[in-house]
C-alpha cells in the first residue's frame, strides 16, 4: 500500500500555468465541441430508503465518439451538465489538443437526480419525491452507462465537488470500471463539521420559512435568496480573492447588492433535497477497495474542505494508489470554486491521464 503526496507550491503552478499559455493559448481558447443530448429511463428505480420511482429519468449530455475510450465527468451541487460545458472547465479539457480532447475521447456527463432536466421533486411531486443520496445518484449512473449506453468500462471518472465525492463512491463501489479517478474539492470522509453544519443551516433556513408550507408554496420562500447567498459567501469564493476584489466596504456592499439583485432560478424543495442528499455521504469505507489510481485535486483554500485539518492526508493513506495535488491560495483562486477553473491542474491531469495503464 503505497501512498505518493504532491504539494505543488506557487511557483511551480505559476510557471507551470505560463508555459502552457505560452506554448499553446489557441488550444487553451479552444470551445469544445458541440454537445449531444439524450435522456436514459428507468422504468422502476428503487432508493437506499426502500422508496420507489417509477420512470426515473437521467439527462445526458455526450461529446465525441462512442467508439472511443469513455470518461465520466461529474458536476457539483445544484448545477447540471452545462456546468462542465463552461469555458473554464470544458473550454480547458475537451478541446483539441487538450487533456480530453473529445475527438480522442466519449465524454459523458450526467444531469444528477434532482438537478437540470432529469428527474427532481419540482418536476410535480414535491416533497413527496423520494429521498435520495450520492449512493443513489451513482447506482443511477452506473444504470444509464451499463443498461442505457452498453459502456462497461471507462477510461477516466471526474467530479468536481458533489462530483468529487461521488467519484469517491465510484472507486469503492465499482472498483475496476475505471482505469483511473480524479476526484476534486472533496474528501472521501463523513460529511461533518463546517461543511455540514452550512448545508444544515442551508435546508433549514427554507424549512423553517412558513412561506415554503412544507413545500406546497406557490411563489418561491425568500428565504431560498437570503440563504444561498449566505451559504457561498460564507463557503465558497477564498478568502484572499474577497479581499482582492471587496477590500472596501463600498466593495463589499456592491458585491452583497449584486447578488441579491440576481434573479432566482432555483426550486426551494430541489434545493433542499440536492443539499440534503449529502447528508449520510462517507466513501471511506470503500478507500480500502479502489483498484484504479487517483489524482485527488484540492485547494488550499477551499472553506468545505480544509487541508489544515489533515483529515485528506490520513484518508488517503487507506487507497493503494493516490496522490494529492493541493492548489496554493492566491488571489487568482476562488476557494472551494477554484477547480472549477481548469488552467490550475490542466498540466498535472494531462501527465495523470499520459501514466493511466495502457487498454
Amino acid at each position: 500500500m503505497t501512498l505518493t503526496f504532491r504539494l505543488r507550491h506557487v511557483a511551480r503552478l505559476l510557471l507551470s500555468s505560463a508555459a502552457l499559455m505560452l506554448c499553446s493559448a489557441a488550444t487553451q481558447a479552444a470551445d469544445p465541441p458541440r454537445p449531444v443530448e439524450g435522456d436514459w429511463v428507468a422504468p422502476r428505480f428503487q432508493f437506499h430508503t426502500g422508496q420507489t420511482l417509477e420512470n426515473l429519468r437521467l439527462h445526458y449530455v455526450t461529446l465525441g465518439d462512442r467508439a472511443n475510450p469513455a470518461v465520466l465527468v461529474l458536476h457539483g451541487t445544484y448545477q447540471s451538465a452545462q456546468a462542465m460545458l463552461s469555458k473554464d472547465f470544458g473550454g480547458q479539457l475537451f478541446g483539441p489538443g487538450q487533456p480530453l480532447d473529445a475527438s480522442k475521447y466519449f465524454i459523458i456527463i450526467p444531469d444528477g437526480i434532482g438537478v437540470g432536466k432529469s428527474s427532481k421533486p419540482s418536476d410535480g411531486l414535491r416533497a413527496a419525491f423520494p429521498q435520495y443520496n450520492y449512493a443513489d445518484m451513482v447506482l443511477a449512473q452506473y444504470r444509464m452507462l451499463t443498461e442505457g449506453m452498453g459502456i462497461t468500462h471507462l477510461r477516466l471518472i471526474i467530479g468536481n465537488s458533489m462530483g468529487g465525492m461521488q467519484t469517491w463512491i465510484w472507486g469503492g463501489t465499482y472498483p475496476g470500471f475505471a482505469d483511473g479517478l480524479v476526484p476534486m474539492a472533496s474528501q472521501p470522509t463523513e460529511m461533518a463539521s463546517r461543511n455540514w453544519m452550512m448545508r444544515r443551516m442551508l435546508v433549514e433556513s427554507i424549512k423553517q420559512d412558513p412561506a415554503w408550507n412544507n413545500g406546497n408554496y406557490t411563489t418561491q420562500p425568500p428565504s431560498l435568496r437570503l440563504a444561498n447567498n449566505m451559504f457561498v459567501f460564507a463557503t465558497n469564493g477564498g478568502t484572499l480573492a474577497y479581499q482582492a476584489m471587496a477590500g472596501s466596504h463600498a466593495q463589499a456592499d456592491k458585491l452583497v447588492d449584486e447578488r441579491l439583485a440576481a434573479p432566482v432560478t432555483a426550486d426551494a424543495n430541489d434545493f433542499i433535497y440536492q443539499w440534503g442528499s449529502s447528508a449520510d455521504y462517507n466513501a471511506a469505507p470503500g478507500l480500502s477497495k479502489i483498484k484504479a489510481p487517483v489524482l485527488a485535486i484540492n485547494s488550499a483554500d477551499d472553506e468545505r474542505n480544509p487541508p489544515e485539518t489533515g483529515v485528506m492526508q490520513a484518508a488517503l493513506k487507506e487507497v493503494p494508489s493516490a496522490q494529492l495535488l493541493l492548489i496554493p491560495a492566491s488571489a487568482e483562486t476562488r476557494g472551494h470554486g477554484t477547480t472549477g477553473m481548469a488552467r490550475f491542474y490542466v498540466r498535472e491531469l494531462e501527465q495523470f491521464i499520459k501514466g493511466l495503464p495502457a487498454r
